[in-house]
């Protein structure tokens, strides 16, 4: 029986998600929870790899499990395993042809920007304290650029094939400022490593006049050797949902 996981965490004190050996990740916390609840040793799968210091709220994982426990005890369960930082929200029963990166049709990240004259403490782990203010509303016109399918190799961080696809669609982008605070809102077919966080910087760098729109709109031109644009801090940014063409995919079985 395949369960699917809607997952939050604070990924401050991880080394990301992705299991590694000699580094805590998000991964091993629920692989290490899903052992003490059923007695089987499992590998999760994820809908997206988030790095070092990224958090999310709507991340989906899938296991398989013999128990055929309903959801609600599944939840119940991990979250009586699991650090304060790590919570299963949902548990769902699904196909088990069901795969929460290849089904998916889209995922939404948020960077937040403190622009505050001063940091906040209580913020520190989820924002960004850039304490300058933004020019939004040349950022929203320099957004608009970066909707639809380009070539994003100048957004992308280290590629774990030299020879894979640097395109991408992006599905959705806007900009909310809420007093100091700033949100860059991210709906994209799929991301490459550091592909948000680096929209995000070049965006930034357009809201304090560093870049022109026509500079972002270079950026997209295809690779050029040396010439990237700049990955804002992992702080500020969280994976919040993820979204599948079949809705009800995982609202069965809860």
């Amino acid at each position: 029986m395949r369960y699917a996981l809607i997952v939050e965490y604070d990924g401050t004190q991880y080394s990301g998600f992705q299991f590694q050996r000699n580094a805590r990740t998000v991964q091993e916390e629920i692989e290490t929870a899903i052992v003490r609840f059923t007695g089987e040793t499992v590998r999760i799968k994820a809908a997206g790899r988030t790095d070092a210091g990224v958090h999310a709220t709507g991340q989906v994982v899938t296991f398989d499990s013999e128990a055929g426990h309903p959801g609600e005890v599944v939840v119940r369960a991990l979250n009586s395993h699991l650090p304060e930082d790590i919570a299963v929200k949902e548990a769902h029963r699904v196909a088990d042809t069901f795969d929460p990166r290849r089904c998916a049709t889209a995922r939404t990240y948020v960077y937040t920007i403190d622009c505050g004259s001063t940091r906040s403490p209580n913020r520190r782990r989820t924002t960004f304290y850039l304490g300058r203010s933004l020019d939004v509303g040349r950022m929203v016109e320099a957004a608009a650029k970066l909707k639809g399918v380009h070539d994003f190799s100048r957004f992308s961080g280290p590629l774990e094939r030299p020879d894979a696809s640097t395109i991408r669609e992006i599905l959705a982008i806007g900009i909310e400022e809420d007093g100091q605070t700033v949100r860059i809102e991210v709906t994209g077919n799929a991301f490459l490593p550091h592909q948000v966080r680096r929209m995000a910087g070049a965006l930034v760098d357009v809201g304090l006049r560093k870049l022109t729109c026509e500079d972002l709109r270079g950026l997209l031109k295809g690779p050029v050797p040396g010439v990237i644009a700049r990955a804002l801090p992992p702080q500020g940014l969280c994976l919040v949902s993820v979204q599948y063409e079949d809705s009800d995919k995982l609202s069965e079985g809860k």
